[in-house]
């Protein structure tokens, strides 16, 4: 049996199966993105279901660490057509669904076992969890500049932090898809492992940090993540003033329809 099926509860479903909630050892939590239907996209389910986990994870002392994945070949895809049309009529913000930096804000570390594609800023999501796995085979992406606007979720200052300013401005500005793979050639500082081998390498880490006192994890994390905290409100006001150039442009809209092909 695999590490990663060791010991874990029985799955419990939140917002319908959206995301699922088990314990691994008694004090590592797995959030499984599981929103088959929506692909992992930010849908209201899946963003309902993340907020009650991690609401789940803050309420419980006995969590040392948290190990977030998807399903198949899926490991969130960003937004959803009817929320990026919403966006584009000026009707949301992207703060109004502030689940990408729940593993920021998360009083324990967060793994995150990105064993499927990481789309747009369900890739931004992921980066903001304390460590990252990433697989070879699965593509990863910040494509808004592929729409035409600019990017948004806080990516202007995680993908920097994570990546390194040239890497992340490459991917910014191009938006293009790059596999694990080839983020691994490029020097990522993440492990970039097989898919089949990404969340039993993840559910090692989170077994590492669980042998540590659970208030030392807390207070590190903190320090460690002070910059980006303190540096965060600054960098999305100003990506939300860029939105409210760029994100309304008609030419937007019309990319928005060809990709989801209206």
């Amino acid at each position: 049996m695999s590490a990663a099926l060791q010991h874990g509860d029985r799955p419990e479903p939140l917002a319908n199966g959206a995301v699922l909630f088990d314990v691994i050892d008694g004090s590592i939590v797995r959030i499984t993105l599981n929103d088959r239907a929506n692909k992992n996209t930010f849908s209201s389910e899946l963003s309902i279901g993340l907020m009650q986990a991690f609401e789940r994870v803050r309420a419980n002392e006995a969590y040392k660490a948290v190990v977030m994945t998807g399903y198949d070949t899926y490991f969130c895809s960003g937004g959803t057509q009817q929320g990026l049309i919403a966006l584009n009529d000026g009707k949301i913000r992207f703060t109004d669904n502030a689940v990408f930096s729940l593993p920021l804000s998360c009083p324990i570390p967060v793994v995150a076992a990105m064993q499927g594609h990481g789309i747009g800023g369900g890739f931004i999501f992921g980066l903001f969890a304390d460590y990252v796995i990433l697989a070879r085979e699965s593509i990863y992406n910040v494509n808004c500049m592929k729409y035409g606007f600019t990017p948004g979720f806080g990516s202007t200052l995680v993908l920097p932090e994570r990546l390194g300013l040239p890497l992340a401005s490459e991917i910014l500005m191009t938006g293009r898809n790059y596999r694990g793979a080839e983020l691994q050639q490029r020097g990522v500082p993440f492990p970039v492992v097989p898919r089949a081998q990404v969340l039993d390498h993840a559910i090692d880490l989170a077994r590492n940090l669980a042998e540590k006192p659970r208030i030392s994890l807390v207070l590190l994390k903190q320090h460690l993540n002070a910059k980006l905290n303190r540096e965060l409100p600054a960098a999305v006001d100003a990506e939300l003033r860029m939105h409210e150039t760029t994100f309304h442009l008609p030419e937007v809209r019309r990319r928005i329809d060809e990709e989801f092909g209206c």
